[in-house]
C-alpha cells in the first residue's frame, strides 16, 4: 500500500463545502471552469499520495442534484483530429467518453458547446452523433480581439452572438477534453447572457495545480511545471492577491496576466468585478488535505525525475524537446534531485550491463528493489512483473507460475501464425498465461491476487518499450521511466 500523504475524505468535504459557499456568494448561480483532468487525475494521486484520481468527480457527486456539465471541447480540434496524448483518442472521442462517464455515475450532461464554430462536415457530422445521444449541442464562435477588445467583446456583436446555453441547475461545471478548448470563454459568455437577461451568475475556477497556499518553490507546485514544461509555463507570486490582502499566494503565469483583462470584462458585464486576484477565483481546496508534506514532497521529487526521462525518451523518439529538457533540468536543481535519487535507475542498469540484454527493476511498496531480465522466453517486463508477484506472494523466486501448457500455444501463435520473430512473451501475454495457469496452480492465483500491490510502484527499465508494454504498466498503475535507448537500432520502432 503507498503511505497516504493526503487526506482524500477531508479533501471531499472541504472542497464541496467550499463551492457551496461560492454558489450561495452570487446568489444562487455559478459557473465554475473545470481546469485539469476531471475524472482520472494521476498526476495529482502521484504527487499527493491518497488523492483518489476520481476525487474531483467524486466531490462532485457530492452536489449531484445540484450540478449540471457542459462540455467545451474547440472545432479545429474536431476537425484536425487532435489527440489526449495521455489516452491516444482524439478530443472528440474524448467528449463521448466523459459523456459516458459522467452518465454512469449519475451526473446531469445537459449540453456540449462547440467553440470557436466555422461551418465544415466534421464538426456537422460530430454533432449529429451528439444529438442521436440526446445532448443539446451549441455554437460558440470566435470573437476578433478576444479577450482584450473588451468593448467589443462584451457586446451584441461579440459575446452576444453565441448561442446561449440553456441551464437549469445552480452549479454549471464547464470542462473540456484539454486546454484551449474554450472554458472560460464559455462562462464568461453565458455571464453576459444571463446578465442581459436579468439572472444573477457568478464565475469560479477550479484548478488543482499550483497549490495556491504552497510555497512558490514548493515540490508540488516544481513538479506541476515540470508536468507543463512543454508549454513554457511557470508558477509565480500572485501580485494582486499580495497587494490586496498582504498574503503571499501562487498562481499561473497566464493566469495572472490575464486577470487584468477578466476584470475589464467582468466590469463590462456585471458593472464590478467580484474579485481583486486570480487566487481569489480559485476554490481549490487541497493544499488544506496534505497530512505528510514530507511524503508529497518525496513523491513531488521523483516526479520532476520521471518527467525528466520522459522528455529524453521524446527526445530520442524524435521529438523537439530541447526547451523542455532545459527547463527540467532547472527543476530538477530547484527540488534538489538528479536521476540518481531514483532507486530504480541503477539496479536496472546494472542488471542490463550483467546480461548484456534489456532488464528493469521495480521499487516494491516496503522499498524492496526486484529486477528482471530478458530471457529467451520472457522479455525483461514480463520477468520483472512476475519476480515482483513471486516476492509480494512470498513465493520462492526459483517457482515456475506459469506451465508450458500456457506458455506454447501462445509462442507459437506469435512466431508461427501471426508472423513474429520475437517468441518472447510481452507483459500482457504473460498475465493472460498467468491468468490462465490461476485455474489449476494456486501459486499462479497467489501471484495473481497481488497484482493490485503493484499501483504506485516504481519501475524503470533501460531501454524504450513496446506501447504494449508501456501501456500494462500504466493499467497496474506503475510508475514507469526508461533510458531514452533503443534495444536495436531499427529505423521504426
Amino acid at each position: 500500500m503507498v503511505h497516504k500523504a493526503f487526506d482524500n475524505d477531508k479533501y471531499l468535504q472541504m472542497q464541496s463545502e467550499h463551492i457551496r459557499q461560492r454558489i450561495a456568494q452570487f446568489g444562487g448561480k455559478l459557473y465554475l471552469e473545470f481546469g485539469g483532468k476531471l475524472y482520472d487525475d494521476n498526476h495529482a494521486s502521484r504527487v499527493l499520495p491518497g488523492f483518489q484520481p476520481d476525487s474531483k468527480l467524486r466531490m462532485l457527486l457530492q452536489l449531484k442534484d445540484h450540478v449540471e456539465m457542459v462540455i467545451a471541447i474547440n472545432t479545429g480540434d474536431i476537425e484536425k483530429n487532435k489527440i489526449r496524448g495521455d489516452l491516444g483518442i482524439t478530443y472528440d472521442l474524448d467528449v463521448i467518453r466523459l459523456i459516458n462517464i459522467f452518465r454512469n455515475f449519475g451526473l446531469y450532461v445537459s449540453s456540449v458547446v462547440l467553440t470557436r464554430y466555422h461551418d465544415n462536415t466534421v464538426a456537422k457530422a460530430f454533432q449529429a452523433r451528439l444529438e442521436g445521444m440526446g445532448i443539446k449541442v451549441y455554437h460558440h464562435y470566435a470573437i476578433e480581439g478576444y479577450p482584450s477588445n473588451t468593448s467589443f467583446v462584451v457586446s451584441p456583436e461579440g459575446f452576444g452572438k453565441n448561442d446561449y446555453i440553456e441551464t437549469t441547475r445552480p452549479l454549471v461545471v464547464v470542462t473540456a477534453p484539454g486546454p484551449g478548448s474554450g472554458k472560460l470563454a464559455t462562462c464568461l459568455s453565458q455571464l453576459y447572457h444571463e446578465h442581459i437577461r436579468g439572472i444573477t451568475a457568478g464565475y469560479a475556477k477550479f484548478e488543482t495545480f499550483p497549490i495556491w497556499n504552497l510555497p512558490l518553490n514548493h515540490p508540488v507546485n516544481l513538479a506541476y511545471e515540470a508536468a507543463t514544461a512543454d508549454l513554457n509555463d511557470v508558477n509565480m507570486i500572485d501580485p494582486f492577491h499580495l497587494e490586496a490582502y498582504g498574503v503571499t499566494t501562487v498562481n499561473y503565469n497566464r493566469d495572472v496576466e490575464a486577470f487584468p483583462v477578466l476584470v475589464a470584462i467582468f466590469e463590462k458585464i456585471l458593472g464590478h468585478c467580484p474579485y481583486k486576484s486570480p487566487t481569489d477565483m480559485g476554490v481549490n481546496m487541497a493544499g488544506n488535505c496534505i497530512v505528510d508534506d514530507e511524503a508529497v514532497c518525496k513523491a513531488s521529487r521523483q516526479e520532476i525525475i520521471r518527467r525528466y526521462y520522459e522528455a529524453l525518451c521524446d527526445q530520442k523518439r524524435g521529438k523537439q524537446v530541447e526547451d523542455a529538457l532545459r527547463k527540467l533540468d532547472l527543476l530538477m536543481k530547484k527540488a534538489g534531485v538528479s536521476p540518481a535519487d531514483r532507486r530504480v535507475v541503477a539496479p536496472a542498469l546494472k542488471r542490463a550491463e550483467e546480461t548484456g540484454a534489456p532488464a528493469a527493476a521495480m521499487e516494491l511498496p516496503d522499498g524492496t528493489i526486484v529486477t528482471g531480465k530478458t530471457s529467451d522466453l520472457l522479455g525483461a517486463s514480463a520477468a520483472l512483473i512476475l519476480n515482483a508477484l513471486k516476492v509480494l506472494a512470498g513465493l520462492d523466486a526459483d517457482m515456475h507460475l506459469i506451465s508450458p501448457d500456457a506458455l506454447d500455444p501462445i509462442r507459437t501463435l506469435k512466431v508461427k501464425y501471426l508472423g513474429g520473430h520475437n517468441p518472447r512473451l510481452h507483459t500482457d501475454e504473460v498475465l493472460i498465461a498467468l491468468s490462465s495457469s490461476a485455474s489449476k496452480n494456486p501459486n499462479a492465483l497467489l501471484a495473481m491476487e497481488q497484482l493490485p500491490k503493484l499501483r504506485g510502484c516504481q519501475v524503470h527499465t533501460s531501454v524504450l518499450l513496446s506501447k504494449v508494454d508501456i501501456n500494462i504498466f500504466k493499467k497496474l498503475g506503475v510508475n514507469l521511466t526508461s533510458e531514452p535507448k533503443y534495444e536495436k537500432k531499427k529505423l521504426l520502432h
